[in-house]
């Protein structure tokens, strides 16, 4: 058990010990599930139960789940307090937008019955007057089933998820957890997340569902995935998971990385799927990736995930410094394909495509003897990504070699120290020669002056001039040539 994760569940204790009380809801909230009629019977549910258990911050999505009203008496009592939407009756949302600009989500109870494929193939039926115990039990997982009454002030768990909490397990709440094959994707994310363990009975509720992966529409398979890259703390538990429930079989790109083999003197850790997931856990650690933006962090997280699914196709055994080793040459850019094939079959947006497929083309390019027109070259490569994010890549992959000593790679510090120094660390430089200085040459606008353009940013970038008067004067050469 990592000591961050003690760190994150030791509130707990201290928040059970006092009947279950805990001050996580928002003053704004709790002034509203205190004066009005119609949230007498409201709890709280879900995702902020979970983190303020384990103690982390939970700043939006608060769920609430409302018994013995209807939607007219909802709507009606939340009215004073702002702005009220239906968020479609078959999924019995109200969202209540506030003065403060504070979004709730208000639930009614209700049992979903599956009677189709989909994610849309359920009828669905509201009872006001549900039991709290099988409300809960709709839950996905334990720790997600877990309620607050926030009138009593005290914590509601019929299915033990606060002791799976504690104990980092991933456990389905009941039966129903079929229904929905989301759920074992939601598995994966909540895995990564909380560095949980599934189960061996949800481990094998999850494979008897594999087939029902093809029901999902690939929206949902992104928001899952994202969700993983973005928030995990220990990366490699959801692709465990994945492997684990057989669910691997429908991301061949990462199944392909078992079993493939590396040269134990480069990678003691064992095969690629063993490296990329360490490469994964190293890529959280870095600070500069909890300071990344959220797409960045989903960029960079997937780009280490795939920066070796060049390898199943590339590795073999050759003989190499007098001893027979196992090699992957040219790996990098046989990489890219399945790169493209992974991310479009979990329905990445296209910038994702456009950023990650350069890292894995170039994650080795450090290896190289790096001169200040190489790094010129890469930068322009990379775009829209950076060399910047480029080292977070190469980093996580050269950590991802335990029991090999973490640290940066004294070539990627040299390479973003000399790309600080170029100024191209964040971006390719800008071109220098531009359309409106060949006017006053005699050029007329047209292809000819962009040919010349096109011909003066690759002198620049192999640095045949770096200003503005070599530039006229390498232009005027080519004139006269």
């Amino acid at each position: 058990m990592s000591r961050r994760f003690l760190e994150l569940v030791s509130p707990m204790a201290r928040q059970e010990s006092h009947h279950g009380a805990m001050n996580f809801v928002p003053p704004e909230l709790e002034e509203i599930l205190r004066q009005t009629p119609a949230l007498q019977r409201a709890y709280l549910v879900g995702g902020c139960v979970r983190d303020a258990l384990a103690g982390l911050p939970h700043e939006k999505d608060f769920d609430i789940e409302v018994f013995s009203v209807d939607y007219e008496q909802l709507i009606a009592g939340l009215a004073r307090w702002g702005k009220t939407d239906l968020v479609g009756r078959s999924f019995g949302v109200v969202k209540l937008s506030t003065g403060s600009g504070c979004n709730y989500d208000f639930t009614l109870p209700r049992k979903d019955s599956k009677v189709a494929a989909g994610h849309k193939g359920f009828d669905v039926e509201f009872e006001p007057d549900l039991p709290l115990r099988e409300a809960a039990a709709r839950r996905d997982f334990t720790i997600n089933s877990i309620m607050y009454d926030p009138q009593e002030r005290k914590v509601l768990d019929f299915f033990g998820g606060q002791a799976d909490l504690r104990s980092r397990i991933l456990r389905h709440t009941s039966a129903a957890f079929v229904e929905d094959p989301l759920r074992v994707l939601r598995g994966m994310q909540f895995a990564g997340r909380f560095e949980l363990r599934a189960a061996p009975e949800t481990v094998e509720l999850a494979r008897g569902m594999k087939g029902s992966f093809a029901e999902l529409a690939v929206e949902r398979v992104r928001e899952e995935w994202l969700k993983w890259a973005q928030r995990s703390r220990l990366a490699s538990a959801g692709l465990r998971f994945l492997a684990e429930t057989g669910w691997i079989d429908h991301f061949p790109e990462i199944k392909a990385l078992i079993g493939t083999p590396q040269e134990p003197e480069w990678h003691p850790e064992g095969d690629v799927f063993t490296h990329t997931c360490h490469a994964c856990d190293a890529l959280v650690r870095l600070p500069e990736w909890h300071q990344a933006d959220a797409e960045s962090k989903a960029v960079y997280m997937l780009a280490v995930l795939a920066h070796d699914f060049g390898k199943p196709a590339m590795t073999h055994r050759t003989m190499k410094d007098g001893r027979e080793r196992i090699v992957s040459p040219g790996h990098e850019e046989a990489g890219a394909e399945p790169t493209r094939s992974f991310l479009r079959r979990i329905g990445a947006p296209v910038v994702f495509e456009q950023r990650i497929v350069p890292l894995v083309r170039n994650h080795l390019v450090h290896l190289d003897i790096v001169t200040d027109r190489a790094i010129r070259r890469l930068a322009k490569r990379l775009e829209p990504e950076n060399i910047e994010g480029l080292g977070l890549v190469m980093t996580s992959d050269s950590m991802g070699r335990p029991p090999r000593p973490e640290v940066i790679p004294e070539n990627v510090k040299m390479l973003l120290a000399r790309a600080h120094e170029l100024e191209v660390r964040q971006k390719p430089p800008p071109p220098i020669l531009q359309g409106r200085h060949l006017l006053p040459l005699g050029l007329q606008p047209g292809k000819g002056i962009g040919v010349i353009l096109d011909k003066a940013y690759e002198a620049q970038l192999e640095g045949v001039f770096a200003d503005l008067n070599g530039a006229l004067e390498w232009v005027e050469k080519e004139i006269r040539a």
